[in-house]
């Protein structure tokens, strides 16, 4: 981009690198994700730099580093949780292996009398987001600490004369109160105000898919139905013309109910016709057996890709003449390992090894892979969707398939023993270990962990602690849920055995019918609208053969790369448990009250 004022991104491999750029063009400064690798004539252009995240520890040999150079260039400098350490390092200061890891929120204590460029606007106590577990320990000459929390000497620390600046959490998610006011802070720092809006990406975009995309191809779009496919295929046929998109909806037999009628209906109203494929059978023959949630993606992944092949066949479509469109967003592509320094949290459906070479060979369009969830709803809102389809609750590609956890987990008496020490600290409340495992994320790395289930009479901001508390201290458990039901059994008398579960039609129709169930009650509620996500999840725990459990999985979050659980009202999750439990093999509910990090919003 030609533009006067930029403001760079150095890429460390963190979950949120991409983020920050989305953060500081809505803020209306243009920014781009550089390399740590540019020439030192490349970061010399711009209005300032901020020095990303990442889950590696600096210390560690062959760690992701940069040139020294950059501090000589006299431009403002932000560092952010691995990008803050590396900067201590490189300057002078010493960064260990942290006594506390800190994952989730954490408050900020003020050291008023220092004075802080960076934190105008905070008066002490704001809310952060945290997802550490290395700090520093010693600054560089020239350094003071403006912030600490309560397990983070050096939260926030700056060097004004010299416009360096550090910060330990990240204040790109909407999770961190104020975190805007403090980004606007920087740009101000870097004189870099009003010089991008969306409406200036939108022209920008269509220019790029007309310039990119050859006048001879046709684009084949796989449409989900959810926001993300369809804001791809309106901005596609803006830029493209109809005639040359065609949308497909691939039926895999894990959809949500009616889900296919419902998606045909609504989305010709919005000019979009849909060819439905079945391909159900083919989906539940190959996925028949397969536990690992690693595997099952990317076999979903590989599935698509031949059901499209035979659609197109279907259809008479010549292969040389289309090129495939995925409604892939960022976080799709971070947490699959999509940039150089990044750990795969799990490998998303549209980033399969086949996938990635169609992207190699120039054969697929990504039309939003830059964009978070919430500026793809301002996106589609630009673009004449109504508010009812752009605040849809998100659902997954692979659907249902990454809701049905079919993997035990042998449980282990270290973990049990972690958890019993840790709950000694919160009185009333007991709790027990579920032998299956989740994906989480802690530190900007993938981790595979137990799940933990509590019990006890407690508020919502009471449980939101003690599962804060498990998560960032247990070296086993990523994942805490809340014992819903039945209503008069405990979790010391619950009888959690492993019930083998298979991909299959069954198991599928049982999900199927607790999500509908869910559903129906949030509309009935009129708290759909207010929750962000819910996935609804099929777990094979019960007391008897085949038994099955639900979790329950409210989230509030814009982007998805943080999230919070939402704290339901208490007659809303009486009436879900009542509901649940008269689905017949339905032993028990569970609620997560696991934020994001230390637990992804899906399980697998």
């Amino acid at each position: 981009m030609n533009q006067r004022k930029v403001i760079g991104i150095v890429d460390f491999g963190g979950q949120y690198a991409h983020l920050i750029a989305s953060r500081i063009r809505r803020l209306g400064a243009y920014s781009e994700i550089l390399s740590n690798e540019e020439p030192a004539d490349s970061y010399a252009k711009l209005s300032g730099l901020v020095l990303s995240g990442g889950p590696e520890s600096v210390y560690e040999p062959g760690s992701p580093s940069i040139s020294e150079k950059i501090f000589d260039l006299g431009i403002p400098i932000l560092g952010i949780c691995y990008g803050h350490q590396l900067m201590m390092k490189l300057l002078g200061g010493e960064v260990r292996k942290a006594g506390t890891a800190e994952y989730g929120q954490a408050s900020l204590d003020l050291f008023s009398r220092n004075g802080s460029e960076l934190l105008q606007g905070y008066s002490g106590g704001e809310v952060v987001w945290m997802s550490h577990g290395d700090e520093v320990v010693r600054l560089p000459e020239g350094f003071q600490a403006t912030a600490s929390s309560s397990d983070c000497k050096y939260a926030v620390v700056e060097n004004v004369s010299a416009h360096r600046f550090g910060i330990q959490f990240h204040p790109e998610v909407t999770h961190t109160q104020k975190g805007n006011e403090l980004l606007r802070n920087f740009i101000r720092i870097c004189g870099a105000e009003n010089t991008w809006d969306l409406t200036q990406y939108l022209a920008l975009k269509l220019e790029e898919l007309k310039d990119t995309i050859p006048k001879d191809k046709k684009v084949f779009l796989l449409v989900s139905g959810g926001v993300d496919s369809t804001v791809s295929y309106l901005l596609l046929t803006k830029a493209l013309g109809r005639d040359r998109v065609k949308g497909v909806l691939i039926d895999t037999g894990f959809m949500r109910k009616d889900e296919v009628l419902h998606l045909r209906e609504n989305l010709t109203v919005q000019g979009i016709h849909l060819h439905v494929h079945d391909s159900s059978e083919l989906f539940y023959s190959r996925l028949k057996g397969k536990k690992d949630p690693e595997e099952k993606r990317k076999i979903v992944g590989n599935l698509f890709l031949e059901a499209q092949e035979d659609c197109a066949r279907e259809l008479g479509l010549n292969s040389e003449e289309w090129i495939l469109g995925q409604g892939t967003i960022y976080p799709d592509t971070i947490e699959s390992g999509g940039t150089k320094h990044s750990h795969t949290i799990k490998t998303h459906h549209n980033r399969v090894e086949a996938i990635q070479k169609l992207m190699e060979e120039g054969k697929v369009v990504e039309p939003i892979k830059d964009l978070y969830k919430d500026e793809v709803r301002e996106l589609g809102t630009v673009l004449g969707l109504p508010k009812e389809w752009t605040l849809r609750h998100p659902f997954p590609g692979p659907g249902l398939v990454v809701r049905m956890i079919s993997q035990k987990r042998e449980i282990i008496r270290e973990a049990e023993t972690e958890l019993d020490e840790i709950l000694a600290d919160f009185s009333g409340v007991a709790g027990s270990i579920l032998p299956v495992a989740s994906v989480g994320v802690k530190g900007d790395r993938r981790s595979y962990a137990y799940c933990a289930v509590l019990s006890g009479e407690k508020e919502w901001e009471d449980w939101n602690r003690v599962s804060t508390a498990i998560t960032n201290r247990s070296s086993h458990i990523n994942r805490v849920t809340l014992f819903v039901g039945p209503e008069n059994v405990s979790v010391k008398d619950a009888s959690f055995l492993f019930q083998p579960l298979d991909l299959d039609r069954k198991d599928s129709d049982l999900l199927r019918e607790a999500d509908a169930v869910v559903e129906s009650v949030l509309r009935s509620a009129g708290i759909y609208g207010e929750i962000w996500q819910m996935p609804v999840v099929l777990l094979p725990v019960g007391k008897a053969a085949e038994e099955r459990s639900i979790v329950l999985r409210p989230v509030h979050s814009q982007e998805a790369m943080t999230a919070s659980f939402f704290p339901l009202d208490r007659n809303v999750l009486r009436e879900l448990e009542s509901k649940l439990l008269g689905i017949p093999k339905i032993r028990y509910v569970f609620f997560d009250l696991t934020n994001k990090p230390p637990g992804t919003i899906e399980w697998e």
